[in-house]
């Protein structure tokens, strides 16, 4: 059983990074705006976060540079798409190909460089029971986190009113500006939060998940995580379950190696990218049940005195 344990840990913990990252994008969406530059978030995010683990030694320091570069990131995309009514997809793509190419110019110098060895983390009384142990009260609290993360957002946007509002900025912009809400700094703080959360998983990723720099180390997930939105249909509990379902896929490459299962590497790489296509094409051959849960002005640009 310790083999499927340690697949669970695993799972979890490459899920972890796709559910912090959707749920930022989640945000953004139901405030109406599509930021396609998750991936580009994430890697300026993952080497300013490793950057300053490197200087400081201090992960939670890491996190916060994270956070605040992905952030940084989201406040230009959004000053770009909100007041200057840019358009959200293109300029979504110029944001991601400048991260692709902002951290690897400054990612060249630490890329032979190594963080200090990671403390072990673990829940006392819990960590020692069979199986369970291993496989769920092993983690860093990051992953404990994404958790609360999701029953915090899913409570803030079905149970409060300022996520009433948010969710009123989404669906019919025209009609919250005219009972008097600032729709355009609405949508500008759901993207900074958006854009924070993004920022976070990257340095998730470059401090805790490979403690390492390696040019385009995201390797696709801001991509995954913005189709996960999607596949979750806006639901924060969706979202959180299509994580782990898609972690899931790709440590089951590792796990279907380990086992010495005799299948191509290259095909085991390409799984869990394959199953967002294949996910994708199921839930778009409804397009009504996509319609339904979608926001309603998902995309639309925003003129207060138009």
């Amino acid at each position: 059983m310790e083999p499927i344990a340690l697949l669970i840990a695993a799972t979890m913990n490459a899920g972890t990074v796709l559910a912090i990252a959707s749920l930022g994008l989640l945000i953004n969406e139901r405030a109406g705006i599509v930021n396609l530059g998750a991936e580009g978030m994430m890697l300026v995010a993952a080497i300013a976060g490793f950057a300053t683990g490197v200087h400081t030694g201090n992960d939670w320091l890491a996190f916060a540079a994270g956070a605040g570069a992905g952030a940084t990131m989201a406040l230009v995309f959004g000053l770009l798409v909100i007041w200057l009514n840019t358009n959200q997809y293109a300029s979504g793509l110029a944001l991601s190909l400048f991260g692709v190419g902002f951290s690897a110019f400054v990612g060249i110098r630490y890329t032979q460089e190594r963080l200090s060895d990671r403390p072990r983390f673990e829940i006392p009384g819990l960590a020692d029971l069979p199986f369970f142990g291993s496989a769920f009260f092993k983690h860093h609290p990051m992953v404990y986190f994404a958790i609360v993360l999701t029953l915090a957002l899913a409570w803030f946007l079905y149970r409060s009113r300022a996520g009433l509002v948010l969710r009123a900025v989404g669906e019919s912009p025209e009609s919250a500006h005219a009972l008097g809400y600032p729709v355009r700094r609405i949508r500008l703080l759901a993207v900074l939060a958006g854009g924070a959360l993004c920022g976070l998983a990257g340095a998730y990723i470059s401090v805790i998940y490979t403690p390492l720099w390696v040019e385009g180390m995201i390797a696709g997930k801001g991509w995954i995580a913005l189709a996960l939105t999607t596949f979750a249909t806006w639901r924060p509990a969706r979202v959180l379950l299509g994580a782990y379902l898609f972690g899931g896929v790709t440590m089951l490459q590792f796990h279907l190696q380990g086992q010495g299962v005799q299948i191509a590497s290259q095909l085991l790489t390409m799984l869990p990218y394959l199953a967002t296509i294949v996910v994708l094409v199921l839930i778009s051959r409804n397009p009504s049940f996509i319609r339904v849960n979608m926001p309603a002005s998902l995309g639309k640009p925003f003129y207060p005195g138009g």
